[in-house]
């Protein structure tokens, strides 16, 4: 008598009828396209390996910096006359060079023997344990020649992480404020009397009087907006504040940050309202420059550079000052901006050096840095050169250089952070949700404001120290 099938029998012989029933798919049964992409494929890996690839000869320089090309590449051919090897330069996007260095620290993929970048980028390099930066610590070598106390000593603190400097500042970038002197001194206002942000307020604002047809100011004293992240953290530099302490932990929260958002909100909203949104980099911002709806801004030193190529038409009617201070007798500028000359790891740092040295200290480059783009060195030999005491007739007869120059010992300092991107972005939502917090209470006083402020930049840190928890390098040195 023949026993009935188990449930585990059936199953194994149901199974291996389909199986049975099928055709059998084994490389024989590809698909024509399938075929296409393994010869590709195959092709493809043996010309890797078989092919003869000619290794270009000499040191190799990556930038992001297309205003920079022009002026370095004088000083590179000169060098390579006299020199061996010789330095091949080269452009990149900003975003394509951040992304060919992250994955050369992290894949040993090549890399430039040099690279200039910005501080939008570096800040990933600086994520891991130090011995795994990917940038030559340069520290020793730095005090070594003297050279710190040769630049400005703030701007290496960008490119410095847990008191190791990792590149060579190219810049300074101290601000000042920017007006339509035309403006301003037509309505009498005397801007030597600006020592502070209230005194720009009280000041600036009859510039708001004369109405439109629809009762709206035709202008306002200042051009800022509470969504650009990047005035905000210039604002809260200068008022001494910062997203991070020198230890790498986040201080969003503090009372100096609170006081500078909740500022902006009565800047932007309600009764006291004395800015208006004309962003940088925009046809309608530019606009409104022209029309003179907005009188003053904030400008870094390469911001000038800007506005000659893009606004030509305020030749002769701008004039700068320094920035009026948070308290009587505080800080007179900020910062905003800045790039590195960086040497990823190789046994060829002696090579390396002295080029790397001999472009960022050289006269003609600063000269040039300052004739077209209005940017001063960071080498403060230079700041006695004649062409940095120049008139400008772009600024009413005024020497930026030395402006700037006077006020670049006093930028402040700025964190190295891989997160601090991540800080400006949850400032930002602080920002947005304090203002829309104060339109809902009708609370515009920036000192009732501040308790709010605490609070929502506390979430903000808590979100950035949350995420930064999850890097245990850093969080092992931190504990070490």
């Amino acid at each position: 008598m023949r026993k009935a099938s188990t449930p585990d029998q059936r199953i194994s012989t149901t199974h291996c009828a389909v199986r049975a029933s099928r055709p059998r798919r084994g490389v024989l049964h590809l698909s024509a396209g399938a075929w296409i992409i393994v010869l590709i494929a195959v092709v493809s890996t043996c010309a890797v390996a078989i092919w003869p690839i000619p290794k270009r000869s000499g040191l190799d320089m990556w930038t992001s910096a297309r205003a920079h090309v022009p002026m370095y590449e004088p000083v590179i051919a000169r060098w390579n006359e006299d020199h061996s090897p010789p330095v091949n330069l080269f452009l990149l996007s900003s975003d394509v060079l951040g992304r060919r260095m992250m994955s050369g620290f992290l894949s040993q993929t090549p890399l430039a023997d040099i690279i200039e970048i910005e501080r939008s980028q570096v800040g990933r390099a600086f994520a891991g344990p130090l011995e795994d930066v990917g940038f030559v610590d340069l520290t020793e070598r730095i005090h070594r020649e003297g050279l710190y106390e040769q630049m400005n000593e703030p701007s290496f603190s960008p490119w410095s992480s847990r008191g190791h400097i990792f590149g060579l500042p190219h810049d300074v970038h101290p601000m000042m404020l920017v007006y339509r002197a035309d403006i301003v001194e037509a309505a009498g206002i005397d801007v030597s009397k600006i020592q502070t942000w209230d005194d720009f307020a009280r000041l600036m604002r009859p510039l708001m009087n004369d109405l439109d047809r629809e009762g709206q100011p035709k202008r306002y004293p200042l051009s800022l907006w509470y969504t650009s992240p990047d005035q905000v953290e210039a604002l809260v530099l200068q008022a001494g504040g910062g997203y991070f302490d020198d230890q790498g932990h986040p201080v969003i929260d503090s009372d100096s940050n609170a006081r500078v958002i909740s500022t902006i909100v009565s800047w932007t909203a309600g009764p006291t309202r004395i800015a208006a949104d004309a962003p940088e980099f925009t046809g309608s911002g530019n606009e409104l420059r022209i029309q003179g709806f907005v009188v003053c801004s904030l400008m870094p030193d390469w911001l000038g550079g800007v506005w000659k190529l893009d606004l030509p038409q305020l030749r002769g009617k701008l004039k700068l000052m320094p920035l009026p201070a948070w308290t009587r007798g505080g800080r007179r500028t900020s910062v905003w901006g800045g790039t590195m000359l960086g040497i990823p790891k190789t046994p060829d740092l002696e090579k390396v050096w002295p080029f790397a040295r001999q472009l960022y200290f050289n006269e003609s480059v600063a000269r040039k840095l300052y004739e077209t783009n209005d940017i001063i060195s960071p080498v403060k030999s230079m700041w006695k050169s004649e062409f940095y005491g120049l008139p400008d007739p772009y600024f009413s007869g005024q020497s930026p250089g030395s402006m700037y120059i006077a006020l670049a010992p006093m930028v402040p300092r700025r964190t190295s952070s891989p997160y601090n991107m991540m800080a400006k972005e949850r400032v930002q939502d602080a920002l947005i949700f304090l203002r829309e917090y104060a339109i809902a209470h009708n609370q515009y006083d920036p000192y009732q404001l501040i308790p709010e402020a605490k609070r929502q930049l506390r979430e903000a840190q808590e979100s950035v120290a949350r995420q930064l928890s999850h890097n245990v390098f850093l969080r092992q040195e931190r504990s070490g």
